[in-house]
């Protein structure tokens, strides 16, 4: 989830005694290289812990409550899935279980030593484990079963249980792909298109797994349609097997690639997490990602990169981008060797790939040289100059639709991003007021605002975006821990559109989504469409980089600090921490009754409140209250979001399903019982509205230049033309028009049609 950042407001008397702390932290002898360094961990221990229990809103009680926390979440980190560590290793680690408060105060690295240890030997012989495992036929005959409940599971006992537990994980993920294969036969003879169901089924509501099989082998199980000739049972099972081995080895390849420094991290996040969910410590790659992820934009050729067994793949290229335009470089190729300007080409072959990429990127203006292995097998060396890379699809972007003679703009805001870096470079309230202007100049007759799945961002661009829609006020309040309130007001009385507003949300929209919906809620601005309730994070969080109390020090990079230091609350004094905003019209959602919110989250701040701000309720909207009501009517008289509720009750029932059988004939039964009934809810991703959605024209120029941007747009579209939430969500703006606007609106004969019936 990302977060709200206000680099507004800092303590900065917490930053300086820091910096004067820092000086006396350099007792630790430190070492240089990429090897283990124990010193530059205490170091970054010593840092992590003065900066929370300093500038931390309500930092925890390191005790050994605090201890038990941290075991149990850093053991489930390193082996979430149980299929590493035995019973044996775990009574070893449980001596520490209430001895990490102390280890975290004296900086005694002991216990995170010994779990790296075991877990790199652990990993190694699991890879003995599966192979043997994937090396002879599974008998589908035998009656047992498998439980995929991980947390209520116990440890293996011995590694003779163990054995048994990755083979019977290994077994049901080749039976799902074996029975989606067989069906696929089946159904070919019969002349039925497959539908492919049954694994899609067999995970419908349950937690995701890091686990790669349940994705690799429902990818391989399509090869099938390529083929015209039937498999045989035993071929097609020992496909299985192929594809498992494949799966886990590329999956462990992966694991190979992280590194001491990597399992450390886990360690610290473990401490972090019993703070806050949202207090993280940040590695330098990851506070490298997360300065992209918030801008949107970075130094860059404009690849993205993926790794293929020892070989680094392009696996896309960022429109726009230097890549994108030099026209050599493609989806598909392998780099083999990276060069920097008229430097000696480094051989990446076997690299880590946070290496690769740390080589490729660069300085604008900088050159690099790939030397790339294309799809047709020649070899090429290609030059880039690195440059400016924007993110598309970090920003905003909006769209037109005609409905019933009206004209509407939707607005989706994909995060709340600014750069804090450049001042003035791009953010989401400069680029949601341009395209409310540009809405504007095509004489919309309202808007739409969709921040479903908006995880949030930076809190000023809240501010700037909610004073489009009103006068001038407050927008949000904000407290730090001892100290008065803050309010935060849009002071310019300008406002960009005054016309009817709908937000939309649902239980993924957080943080800086749920303050802007919030103070449109508190100033009656607009209707809130969409989940019962948004998240429930009602926290700032703060980035304080490490470094800047070290610089010269030799340690290297330490990373960063994303840390707890205020609450935010509604402009009517209520906090969204927990209870998230409740829409005015709530839409049936899905996964409406699964747990994923802030309040199914451990260690998550309370809720509370404070007095309201002062302000004015928003009062041009005369038919705000029928058209809440006309929408609950229409939803509630409406088969289709009839059909979604009943379809989250259904996959709420299966929640505690966990228990498969490994016999073919059982799993196949039970399998097709659950498509049966999941077939009374297929019209619900076969659903289409009677809208058509266009781009605004300076796109419409754009698109014409650019593919990858038409191509991107058109699946937007194709989205939209299917989602019965938007349809609603254009309803409720059809029934904010005021009764003279709508008469202005309408074409002249429907216009005098109307004049005549009434």
């Amino acid at each position: 989830m990302n977060t709200i950042i206000s680099f507004m407001k800092r303590n900065y008397k917490i930053l300086l005694a820091i910096v004067a702390l820092s000086a006396t932290l350099f007792a630790f002898k430190i070492k240089s290289g990429a090897e283990s360094d124990p010193g530059k961990d205490k170091l970054l221990l010593e840092l992590l812990t003065f900066v929370i229990e300093k500038g931390h809103y309500s930092p925890a009680p390191i005790d050994d409550k605090f201890s038990k926390g941290v075991y149990k979440d850093y053991i489930q980190a390193l082996d979430p899935s149980k299929r590493f560590f035995i019973q044996s290793d775990i009574d070893e680690f449980s001596k520490f279980e209430y001895e990490l408060d102390d280890a975290l105060i004296n900086k005694d690295l002991t216990f995170f030593n010994l779990t790296y240890d075991r877990l790199m030997k652990r990993m190694e012989e699991s890879k003995k484990i599966y192979k043997e495992v994937v090396s002879t036929p599974f008998d589908y005959s035998i009656d047992e079963t498998f439980n995929t409940d991980y947390d209520k599971a116990p440890y293996a006992k011995n590694e003779k249980e163990l054995k048994d537990r990755w083979r019977k994980q290994i077994k049901l993920s080749a039976l799902s792909s074996l029975t989606d294969l067989l069906k696929m036969q089946e159904d070919k003879a019969k002349g039925v298109a497959s539908t492919q169901e049954s694994s899609e089924i067999l995970k419908d509501g349950e937690k995701v797994n890091a686990d790669p099989l349940n994705v690799k082998n429902k990818k391989n199980s399509a090869k099938v349609k390529e083929d015209n000739k039937p498999k045989t049972f035993a071929e097609l099972e020992k496909d299985t097997r192929t594809n498992a081995l494949k799966a886990l080895n590329e999956y462990f390849d992966f694991m190979k690639d992280l590194d001491r420094d990597d399992w450390f991290s886990v360690y610290i996040n473990s401490i972090t997490a019993r703070f806050d969910p949202h207090t993280n410590y940040f590695a330098p790659e990851e506070k490298e990602r997360f300065d992209v992820d918030i801008s949107g934009k970075l130094e860059g050729i404009g690849a993205r990169l993926q790794k293929k067994n020892d070989f680094t793949e392009i696996s896309e290229l960022i429109s726009g981008g230097p890549a994108w335009r030099g026209k050599e470089l493609e989806a598909g190729d392998v780099v083999t060797k990276v060069a920097q300007g008229n430097g000696d080409p480094v051989d990446i072959v076997g690299m880590r790939l946070d290496d690769v990429v740390k080589k490729i990127k660069g300085p604008k203006g900088s050159e690099v040289r790939l030397t790339v292995k294309k799809v047709d097998g020649t070899i090429k060396v290609i030059s880039i100059i690195r440059d400016i890379v924007e993110i598309e699809e970090t920003y905003v972007k909006s769209s037109i639709v005609n409905k019933d003679g009206l004209k509407y703009g939707v607005i989706y805001l994909p995060k709340f991003y600014i750069d804090f870096a450049n001042r003035g470079g791009r953010d989401a309230g400069k680029d949601i007021a341009i395209e409310v202007a540009r809405l504007k100049k095509e004489n919309i007759n309202g808007i739409v605002l969709d921040v479903r799945d908006d995880g949030g961002g930076s809190l000023s661009t809240v501010v700037d975006i909610a004073g489009l829609f009103i006068e001038q006020g407050p927008i949000v309040q904000i407290k730090s821990a001892g100290l008065k309130k803050e309010v935060l007001y849009d002071r310019d009385k300008k406002i960009e559109w005054d016309g009817p507003l709908v937000i939309m949300v649902n239980s993924f929209s957080a943080s800086a989504s749920e303050i802007l919906a919030a103070a449109i809620q508190d100033y009656k601005r607009g209707i809130i469409v969409g989940s019962k309730q948004t998240y429930g994070k009602g926290t700032v969080q703060n980035v304080i980089d490490f470094n800047q109390f070290i610089r010269n020090s030799g340690v290297g990079d330490l990373g960063a600090l994303k840390t707890t230091t205020q609450k935010f609350y509604r402009i009517n004094g209520g906090s969204t921490q927990l209870e998230g905003v409740s829409s005015d019209v709530v839409m049936p959602d899905r996964f409406a009754y699964l747990k994923m919110g802030e309040r199914d989250v451990e260690n998550a701040m309370p809720w509370d409140k404070i007095d309201a701000a002062d302000y004015t309720v928003w009062n041009k909207t005369d038919n705000f209250n029928n058209a809440v009501l006309n929408s609950k009517n229409r939803i509630a008289n409406n088969a289709q979001f009839q059909l979604i509720e009943d379809n989250a009750k259904w996959i709420d029932s299966r929640r505690e399903d966990n228990t498969y059988s490994l016999n073919i004939d059982k799993f196949r039964i039970a399998q097709n019982e659950i498509e049966e009934k999941a077939k009374k809810y297929k019209p619900i991703s076969q659903y289409k509205n009677s809208l058509k959605f266009n781009s605004l024209p300076y796109e419409v120029e754009e698109m014409a230049k650019d593919s990858v941007l038409k191509e991107k747009r058109e699946r937007w579209h194709q989205g939209l033309s299917k989602d019965i939430y938007i349809e609603e969500a254009l309803n409720v703006l059809d029934d904010l028009q005021a009764k003279a606007d709508l008469k202005k609106s309408l074409p002249a004969k429907l216009k005098k049609e109307k004049l005549v019936k009434s």
